[in-house]
Formats: structure tokens, sequence, C-alpha cells
């Protein structure tokens, strides 16, 4: 019993010194900057309000990254010439950036009107020396927080700043 409890000791001093109490992908957030996207082809559909970047696709806005094999972008009306993103689709080595945090997976959904990012499939966020596994990670982008689902596993590193 003693064992559990200096345990829980140690997390309990361990987790906020290394994780703080926000996700770092929306401390600088900031939705309203552009958006640039480069990949090795692009197939465009009006009719359907879609646009589908593939091989080796790179999205940056400010200081957030995203990187995959295939981003598919979906539009607020199909066939207008808005040009407005209500959300995106990354398949294939997602992976999220922010200066020295990251998180990676096999797909990651963005939903651009709620700052939502939700990823899924053997998720890995890492921060300085510090990471975090499980199958779901789920960003608010405006609140700086985040959650993680599905057996979640923890390495922290004693004495290290996230």
């Amino acid at each position: 019993m003693r064992a559990v409890g200096l345990a829980a000791v140690i997390v309990a001093a361990l987790v906020p010194a290394a994780f703080g109490q926000q996700v770092p992908f929306g401390e600088s957030h900031d939705a309203g900057q552009p958006v640039e996207i480069t990949s090795d082809r692009l197939d465009l559909d009006q009719a359907a309000g879609t646009a589908v970047f593939s091989g080796g696709v790179k999205v940056g806005q400010g200081a957030l990254r995203l990187a995959a094999d295939r981003v598919e972008v979906f539009y607020d009306e199909a066939g207008s010439s808005s040009g407005t993103v209500r959300s995106m689709l990354a398949t294939g080595n997602v992976t999220l950036s922010n200066g020295e945090e990251a998180a990676e997976a096999e797909r990651a959904t963005y939903d651009v009107a709620t700052g939502l990012v939700e990823m899924e499939g053997d998720v890995l966020l890492t921060q300085g020396r510090n990471a975090l596994s499980s199958q779901k990670l789920r960003i608010d982008l405006n609140a700086g927080t985040g959650q993680l689902e599905g057996r979640v596993q923890t390495i922290f590193v004693p004495g290290s700043t996230p």
C-alpha cells in the first residue's frame, strides 16, 4: 500500500511539471492566419466542395504544422466560390507539430469552426523528452486543452520542461 501511495504522490508532482495545464498546440494558434498547403498532387471537385491533396502533404498555419500522405479539405458550400474551409481530414503518417511539441497518428480531423483536432490510431504525443501514447487524442486549439483515450501510457523525464 505504501508503494502505491508513493507512486501517486510522484505522479501528482510530475504530471503538472511535465505537461502543465494545457496542451501546447493551442497556446499560439491563430485561426485567422493564412493556411499554406503543398503536395505532389491536387484533385478538385467544386460540385462536391472538396479538394484532395496527396503525396507528401505539408500544411502550415502560423507555428502549427501538419504533414500527412493525404489531406482532404471540405468547404462550407459545395459549388461555392467562397473558399471557406469547414474541415480537413488527414490520413497516413499524420504528424501535427507546434515548436517542440508533436503528435503522430494514423488519421486526424480538424474542425475549423470549433478548433477541434481529433487524432486516432497509435497516437504518440511528445513534449520535449516526455511522451504519452494512446489510441485517441482530442485537442481543443482554442482552449489549449487535450484529452487522451484508449490505454494511455506515459513517460515523464524528471526535471525536463515541456
